[in-house]
């Protein structure tokens, strides 16, 4: 009965059962491995010419084209897999987010706006490809709001999870090491944007990797986050640490061969 009660006093004070915790890890491991995934597949399909992580942009994937946009031609054989990746990634990202309990008011309502936030973007930018097309038609501004939403999203979430390190159950070191991530992502973006605008109709040839440093860095804090989740054990089912404490005088006295006889 004390031990019962010990361990529901224990998971009531911010810690997440296992089956909920290794759920989120999971989660949150899957979401950044299916964005991955995507861009690898679709990537290595476009062959004439090859498609560079460098030069080209991540949304060039996500359409078949042929098409045109700020001087990089486009044509993904499978845009498919891209614009499913797009889609399913923030929504599995979510879904992880909303499965940790252990925050609640605000700290809760501080990672479920920024998840959100990501997978509305990836939806957007799933639906309305960047195109050259999109550019002429109106609908590349939610190709466009649907990437900022990713941007901003995904590394408010890291820098989010971090700084709730030890309510979410990750170690101090990870939690630094989502903050950093997060702060890369923003100052990638920032001058991801920065590019797009000074450079006009041919922005600068590693305009893609600049792009990724606004987005993978999130990506692998979060499965690194989540598998950290997904390996930790929780503090009422960790092993009892050894006595430390001395042995009793009589108890000394047995292990040497039995109690010492009195003197007369």
């Amino acid at each position: 009965m004390t031990e019962n009660r010990a361990s529901t006093q224990t998971l009531g004070s911010g810690e997440n059962p296992p089956e909920q915790r290794r759920s989120a890890g999971a989660l949150l491991i899957a979401g950044p491995v299916i964005f991955l995934l995507a861009e690898f597949i679709a990537a290595m399909a476009w062959t004439d010419p090859a498609y560079s992580y460098t030069h080209h942009f991540i949304s060039n994937l996500g359409v078949h084209g042929p098409s045109t946009i700020f001087g990089q031609y486009m044509y993904s054989p499978l845009a498919w897999v891209m614009n499913a990746g797009f889609f399913v990634f923030g929504i599995v990202i979510l879904a992880g987010t909303v499965a940790l309990r252990d925050l609640s008011g605000r700290r809760r309502w501080a990672t479920l706006v920024p998840a959100t936030m990501l997978a509305v973007g990836g939806v957007l930018l799933a639906l309305y490809p960047g195109s050259g097309e999109a550019l002429d038609n109106g609908t590349g501004q939610y190709h466009s709001m649907g990437a900022f939403l990713g941007f901003i999203g995904g590394n408010v979430l890291a820098i989010v999870l971090g700084r709730q390190w030890q309510r979410i159950g990750v170690s101090r070191r990870m939690g630094r090491g989502l903050i950093t991530v997060g702060v890369v992502g923003l100052v990638s973006m920032t001058a991801y944007l920065a590019l797009i605008v000074s450079g006009g109709d041919n922005p600068i040839g590693v305009i893609g990797l600049i792009e990724r440093g606004a987005v993978h860095p999130f990506l692998i804090g979060l499965i690194c986050a989540g598998a950290a989740l997904s390996k930790r054990r929780p503090a009422h089912e960790a092993p009892d640490p050894p006595s430390t404490l001395p042995r009793p005088a009589d108890d000394a006295g047995k292990d040497a061969g039995g109690p010492r006889p009195h003197l007369r």
